[in-house]
């Protein structure tokens, strides 16, 4: 192979790795349904932003001050996209038989709405700390027949978020909202909190959204 040409893909591979390396990085933080529509992020974003979830699922505020270091690493942020609420809000029992041992009459709040609020206010400033633009996702809608979570609590978290996320001047992106809009049919279940591809890709695309604005693209 002429050396020339050798030369030539060399720069080429080169230029696409400092390519990547020039793109903006968003970090996505959160539970099962940020898992779900991250993907979507990544697609939308591809070429734009560097679009990563942290490794696993960030569960409730509690797993959050005990993990949030881990998760934001040594990297520059250039976004960080986050969300606790679904967990937090949650009712279990040691002895309920549906998965997750959900159970809204027997079981015990995972953490209350006053501890949510202190939980969510030292993230929050742990957070700004990045230096990166936030924003907070509301929490996704409480279906009706939800085994651990009550009707409306998804509404009780999210305005306590909001008192949060205005003292400390985040941005606040209303998945809960789009996600009320959404047809059964776009839910895996009935009274299951999670959504089928379409749903994913609806919010994913409200995600994507966010992070472009946030980053004036």
């Amino acid at each position: 192979m002429p050396t020339r040409f050798l030369l030539f893909i060399l720069l080429a591979n080169l230029t696409t790795v400092l390519g990547a390396r020039d793109l903006p990085r968003a970090l996505i933080i959160g539970d099962s349904i940020s898992i779900g529509y991250t993907p979507h992020v990544v697609a939308a974003l591809k070429g734009k932003v560097e679009v990563i979830h942290h490794k696993g699922n960030a569960q409730h505020t509690g797993t959050g001050l005990k993990m949030l270091d881990r998760w934001i690493g040594g990297k520059q942020w250039d976004v960080i996209h986050f969300n606790w609420g679904l967990w937090d809000l949650c009712y279990r029992h040691s002895e309920s038989k549906v998965q997750g041992r959900r159970d809204k009459v027997r079981g015990t709040l995972t953490i209350s709405l006053e501890q949510y609020e202190k939980n969510l206010d030292q993230l929050a400033a742990r957070l700004k700390k990045t230096k990166a633009k936030l924003i907070w996702a509301h929490t996704t809608t409480v279906p009706t027949g939800e085994a651990g979570r009550k009707l409306g609590d998804d509404d009780r978290y999210n305005e306590v978020a909001a008192r949060v996320m205005k003292k400390h001047g985040i941005e606040i992106n209303d998945l809960n909202s789009l996600s009320d809009s959404f047809p059964p049919a776009l839910f895996t279940a009935a009274g299951n909190v999670h959504f089928k591809t379409e749903g994913s890709k609806r919010l994913g695309q409200a995600v994507a959204g966010r992070i472009t604005g946030a980053l004036g693209q």
